[in-house]
């Protein structure tokens, strides 16, 4: 790496391709240090973190302790916890890290030191003092893993926290508590305040290893290793750490300027990607259409060097608009008769047989609902595949309403009453019973799958599907009836499998958008590379292309864009009626993350920028446009 490409980041930063490669990698250093400290006889005491980001490092620790390293040495301090907690409740910082860690390793238990959320209010402020006591006793911490939320915070410690904070008592920033929403079944049930290891604390750490994945941390990395110091960012007094190493995926360091702008920092090798991505972001740097971009543009941003390769900028504005205008078609599917060596998608065979992967039961529509119109209206045998029963993603009311109506269907057609009220009462002396967040009943799971299941074929029926062409595969990684879910498994690979090679598709729709609150997206695509790597060698992949959708969290920037379809006013009417068809995730979905905006809202919205974007590029005017990406396998 050129070190100017490098000038803007103020903590050195490591770029990883995914997230299981970087996390190997943390792991193995913290491993390295444990057995070096083994050597010397001494403790090694690490700082750790919970939430999403560690738990691949917290799995390979485990594994290397299969292989034979010992934590016998270790002491281990925990960054935060959630008060008031009890320690055995779902949502426990205590049984995340057991589940995680600590049941898997030989670590003595006077090593562990978590928060403790149970303690008295009038005794948090002396329980704070004696963990950082503790910590100085064992000689400080020597690596200190760090998480980042998308208020720049580390821990807990929220903007407006100093370097000066230490361990203490702290409330909680409103989107750090939509954040955690998901864990809690509702923002409402998300305590308000936490016990947290301040900013000061952290910096007293020998070394300091912050971590992030997914697009959706990218802006805030952007700003805590870019931007200036300051309490707005607490994170970003990591800048004034002596050992402090930013570990991130390729996703999460999309918006770092080496990434995103390297020309401005240094000369490059350009190439048709990078100069794609360079005159887009020229345009709307500028504000004007690609054509009308002059020489002096091109030379007073970094890029006189394509200049001088391609002779002019009206040259290169050419190529990139042909580029641009290539990718824009009104079928998906190809074009039957037509010469589509400009086309995204191939004219034969046509029909073609296409699987839509849906993560949840509402994501084909969400996400690509006009396409997925598109291809039925032009004839082509369009399937989907269900990947999850969406179960956990319903409201107890909806439920109670649904045991309602089936014992109020028994008495209606003389159907066993007194079982339909025996079921019913049994339904709501559950869902009463239950605290937040706990786990719901096998029957009331079974009843929310249900209505989930009957939303997403009244939308496949709306877009004009038979019954037969939904597949509901139920991945057995979802269903534990909680927010956690079990690694990918085997099962989950060969479901996957089995619906492919029944298929058979020319073209397979799967959701690339990785930036789901509560990582479904992220494993129901994995199983899908998984499955399509097996079966590499099976013929009919080789006549198989597949399109990678976003739409639902973020949409694919233009210069990434290899497939638009447009959407007329019309169009876009039908793909919001295919979307109100999922009448429990309407008005107010279990999980919204961070986005309050329905559903249906958010990806018009998202539909409508794409169109507009195209548009400021000097494009034809569409109302909407859905946007993919091909990945070859």
């Amino acid at each position: 790496m050129n070190n100017d490409l490098t000038a803007f980041e103020k903590i050195p930063v490591k770029i990883f391709k995914s997230s299981e490669d970087a996390s190997v990698s943390v792991a193995k250093e913290i491993a390295a240090l444990i057995k070096s400290k083994e050597k010397e006889g001494k403790p090694c005491v690490l700082g750790l973190a919970t939430g999403s980001t560690p738990t691949r490092v917290y799995s390979e620790l485990v594994n290397l302790h299969k292989k034979g390293l010992s934590f016998k040495n270790v002491h281990t301090f925990n960054l935060d916890e959630y008060y008031p907690m009890n320690p055995q409740e779902l949502q426990s910082y205590v049984r995340f890290m057991q589940e995680h860690l600590f049941n898997h390793i030989d670590i003595p238990k006077k090593n562990v030191n978590i928060p403790d959320g149970t303690i008295a209010k009038d005794k948090v402020a002396d329980f704070c003092r004696e963990y950082e006591a503790k910590i100085d006793a064992l000689g400080g911490i020597d690596i200190q893993i760090l998480g980042i939320g998308r208020t720049g915070h580390i821990g807990f410690n929220e903007p407006g926290s100093t370097e000066k904070t230490f361990t203490r008592l702290v409330t909680l920033d409103q989107v750090t508590r939509i954040d955690a929403a998901s864990d809690f079944f509702g923002d409402e049930n998300v305590p308000r305040k936490a016990i947290t290891m301040g900013v000061g604390s952290i910096m007293k750490a020998k070394h300091v290893i912050m971590m992030a994945w997914g697009e959706g941390k990218a802006s805030v990395i952007k700003k805590a290793v870019e931007g200036p110091v300051s309490d707005q960012i607490p994170s970003s007094f990591l800048q004034r750490h002596h050992s402090c190493q930013v570990i991130l995926d390729d996703a999460a360091s999309s918006e770092l300027s080496r990434i995103k702008t390297p020309w401005i920092l240094d000369t490059i090798e350009w190439n048709d990607t990078l100069i794609r991505k360079a005159v887009v972001w020229l345009c709307q740097k500028m504000k004007k259409p690609v054509l009308k971009l002059t020489n002096h543009d091109y030379m007073e941003h970094g890029m006189g060097d394509i200049i001088t390769e391609y002779g002019s900028a009206y040259q290169v504005n050419i190529k990139i608009f042909n580029h641009l205008q290539h990718t824009i078609t009104g079928w998906p599917g190809g074009k039957p008769n037509a010469d589509d060596k400009n086309r995204p998608e191939r004219a034969k065979p046509f029909p073609k047989r296409a699987v839509i992967f849906s993560p949840h039961p509402d994501d084909d529509v969400i996400s690509m609902g006009g396409t997925f119109i598109r291809l039925v209206d032009q004839g082509h045998e369009v399937h989907v595949a269900y990947q999850t029963s969406g179960n956990i993603a319903v409201f107890d009311d909806d439920a109670i309403r649904f045991a309602d109506f089936v014992r109020d269907f028994n008495t209606q057609f003389g159907l066993s009453k007194a079982d339909g009220e025996k079921f019913y009462k049994k339904v709501v002396q559950s869902l009463k019973k239950k605290a937040p967040g706990q786990i719901d009943s096998p029957e009331v799971l079974l009843i929310k799958g249900m209505i989930r299941r009957g939303e997403a074929k009244a939308g496949g029926r709306y877009v004009g599907i038979p019954d037969e062409q939904m597949h509901f595969l139920d991945m057995p990684f979802y269903e534990t009836g909680a927010v956690k879910k079990k690694p990918l498994g085997e099962e989950d690979i060969q479901v996957i499998m089995d619906i492919l090679e029944k298929v058979k598709p020319h073209q397979i729709y799967a959701a690339g958008d990785l930036s789901d609150p509560h990582g479904t997206h992220r494993v129901c695509l994995a199983a899908i590379f998984e499955a399509l790597k097996r079966l590499k060698k099976r013929p009919w992949t080789k006549d198989c292309w597949v399109w990678l959708y976003r739409g639902a969290w973020h949409e694919w920037d233009i210069d990434q864009i290899e497939m638009a379809v447009p959407l007329s006013p019309e169009e876009l009417m039908r793909k919001r009626r295919a979307v109100f068809k999922h009448q429990s995730q309407k008005d107010s979905a279990m999980f919204p993350g961070s986005d309050k905006r329905e559903f249906w809202m958010r990806a018009e919205d998202r539909n409508h920028g794409t169109a507009m974007a195209y548009n400021a590029l000097g494009l034809a005017e569409y109302e909407a446009m859905e946007a993919f990406v091909r990945y070859k396998f």
